[in-house]
């Protein structure tokens, strides 16, 4: 089965890796010749990796805004704009709206992201045509990611004595809310897309459904090595919030002699500002020079992985990991912590190094793979064939496109 699909997308997402994943899958079906139409509303972020020039449409939904949050919220300045002026019920009745839309167009399928309130989109509620869920994670409740969090150096108001037992209930409410309703919206979705065996695993463990396998891929025409000159730094990128593990690699570096010690560069979307402020106090005290980079381009970008010595991956139970990928498209080998779905992608003594969740032995791997030249050359070039004999766009929208043919042959069965 071959045949030209007519296919709609539906997403609410904020920029970062999932929008990049939703665009080279987009950017692959129109030049294959699908027809891909791009349903969203309003909050949805299209200035990060806009849709509008690969789909041959984007439809645009407005949200209903809400005077009263617009006014309470216009108080607390680190609050996104867009977010000020919505409430959840508002964004709910414009899912359902594209819904009820989509239920009554000729499209073969719904193809569907998650969104940036609820993860699972309610839309799921109220479609009744054929559709997939690519599922990049459920909400996670994993108790590191708490202890993590709690880890936050940050002076607020929600620190004070007498405050603090108050916003810690409000904490608690808000996260036992959000994943009762990302559970009960993922009851309605019937055809589940993973990133990786471990989403796959989580997927199974926290909704009782399973979900396909599908690889992402790598643009392999803006990431790939221009042999630059290689600096003694190293890179990793994700936004700048305790589960990315950015204090981990901190205090690793610190275990690397100083006349070897390389300077960590770290590049995000978005930071938590406190969060910021506590890594540049902690690399500060352990001498350890860090650059920390916010929305940069993609030129910046891939230049920064085709000049770093290393890049350095350890976030906590990473659902999938995309950087190693980037970082391995460009020649540049991988030290990572053996968690989650980075398993899945850094091929141990391969295409990099993965280590425990230990200081000493991660930065061990650092200084192996920055001394032993024929190592990482060994490394940069099996990481470069192995990008390109598995993870390029053509084979993940080719994975893509046989879950959809799939899921559509079972429909008639």
């Amino acid at each position: 089965m071959t045949k030209q699909l007519k296919i709609a997308v539906f997403h609410n997402l904020p920029s970062g890796g999932a929008k990049r994943s939703l665009y080279t899958y987009i950017d692959y079906l129109t030049k294959h010749g699908h027809i891909v139409d791009v349903f969203i509303p309003e909050t949805a972020n299209e200035e990060y990796l806009p849709l509008e020039p690969i789909a041959n449409n984007v439809i645009k939904y407005d949200v209903k805004p809400s005077f009263f949050r617009e006014k309470i919220y216009s108080i607390f300045s680190y609050v996104p704009a867009i977010i000020k002026k919505v409430s959840l019920n508002n964004v709910f009745n414009t899912e359902k709206k594209i819904a009820v839309d989509l239920n009554s167009s000729d499209y073969d399928i719904i193809y569907c992201e998650q969104d940036q309130f609820t993860m699972t989109p309610i839309i799921f509620k109220y479609l009744t045509k054929p559709n997939l869920y690519y599922c990049q994670q459920p909400i996670r409740t994993d108790k590191i990611l708490k202890i993590v969090n709690n880890q936050k150096k940050k002076s607020s108001i929600f620190n004070n004595r007498l405050i603090k037992p108050f916003a810690q209930y409000f904490v608690n409410y808000v996260e036992t809310r959000d994943y009762e309703r990302d559970l009960e919206f993922a009851q309605y979705s019937t055809n589940l897309i993973a990133n990786s065996y471990f989403s796959h695993e989580n997927i199974l463990r926290q909704y009782g459904k399973n979900a396909y396998v599908s690889y992402i891929g790598v643009d392999t025409s803006m990431f790939k090595p221009y042999n630059l000159e290689r600096e003694n730094f190293v890179l990793s990128v994700g936004t700048c919030i305790p589960p990315k593990g950015y204090d981990f690699l901190i205090k690793a570096i610190a275990h690397i002699p100083e006349n070897q010690r390389p300077k960590l560069v770290l590049v995000g979307n978005s930071s938590d500002e406190g969060w910021v402020n506590y890594l540049k106090t902690l690399a500060n005290r352990k001498n350890v020079k860090l650059d920390i980079h916010s929305m940069i381009s993609d030129v910046e970008l891939i230049k920064l992985y085709n000049t770093a010595k290393l890049v350095v991956y350890a976030p906590y139970l990473e659902p999938f990991g995309y950087v190693p990928l980037e970082a391995m498209a460009c020649g540049t080998p991988v030290v990572g912590v053996k968690e989650g779905g980075v398993k899945e992608t850094v091929q141990h003594n391969k295409t990099g190094l993965l280590t425990q969740r230990d200081e000493k032995s991660f930065a061990k791997a650092i200084i192996t793979l920055s001394n032993n030249k024929e190592l990482w050359n060994k490394f940069s070039y099996n990481g470069i064939k192995t990008i390109q004999s598995y993870w390029t766009l053509e084979h993940a929208g080719n994975r893509l496109l046989n879950h959809i043919y799939r899921i559509l042959d079972n429909q008639d069965d």
